[in-house]
């Protein structure tokens, strides 16, 4: 993909024959959050991407970041608030590389929060209502708890452990990755948060069930 020789950032896609969905994987935009890296690496690992989708998937967006065991990148810049203004080389070479892509059916954002105690997701959707995100929420349950709080991060929950924000770009003075792909890549996004004072295998767990619920669900026919 690009950025600067010290600190590739590299994609891997894999295309499927036929008619297939579409998903859209990312991890690592924050330095300071191994354990969505490390979920993708063991997929990848056990060859969870196959041909039943085409994948597009980024395992470390922000790696000077992770090198330096910080949120924001080398220059200071948290990369999940540059998505509009795009001062980062990170999030430029990143645009860069999704502007070359088709649209996809479905992203999956993943994160860690060190101040929540179970489990959360935020969901970005045009499409009808479903049970998705329930599904994904409750399919963790056997790794991680649940978020309990009815207020997280500043926003209220619709349901627990379930946020569904404000999704007008427009509206919002900063975007995160989310909100970009939101914008003009997707009509379904979800943004997958465990807590990083978790012990680290049940986290790693917990971030592979949650991927691999929303994957197994019906998904909408791929986009044009």
């Amino acid at each position: 993909m690009g950025y600067r020789e010290d600190f590739p950032l590299i994609a891997f896609t894999k295309r499927a024959v036929g008619h297939r969905p579409r998903f859209y994987l990312s991890s690592g935009v924050h330095g300071d959050e191994p354990g969505p890296p490390e979920a993708l690496l063991d997929l990848l690992q056990s060859r969870f991407f196959d041909n039943r989708a085409h994948w597009f998937l980024i395992p470390m967006l922000n790696p000077s970041g992770f090198t330096a065991e910080q949120r924001e990148n080398a220059e200071c810049i948290d990369l999940n608030r540059d998505y509009l203004a795009r001062k980062s080389v990170e999030v430029k070479a990143h645009i860069t590389w999704l502007e070359k892509q088709p649209r996809f059916d479905l992203s999956l954002c993943l994160h860690e929060d060190w101040e929540a105690t179970g489990f959360y997701l935020y969901e970005l959707s045009r499409l009808p209502p479903s049970t998705l995100a329930r599904s994904i929420r409750d399919a963790t349950t056997d790794h991680v708890p649940i978020e309990p709080e009815t207020e997280i991060d500043g926003r209220p929950i619709d349901e627990t452990a379930i946020i569904r924000p404000q999704s007008d770009p427009e509206l919002r003075a900063t975007w995160p990755e989310a909100i970009y792909l939101f914008k003009h890549h997707v009509d379904l996004s979800y943004t997958f948060e465990t807590p990083s004072g978790l012990p680290w295998a049940d986290r790693i767990s917990a971030f592979k069930k949650a991927v691999s619920t929303a994957i197994s669900s019906p998904t909408p026919s791929p986009s044009s």
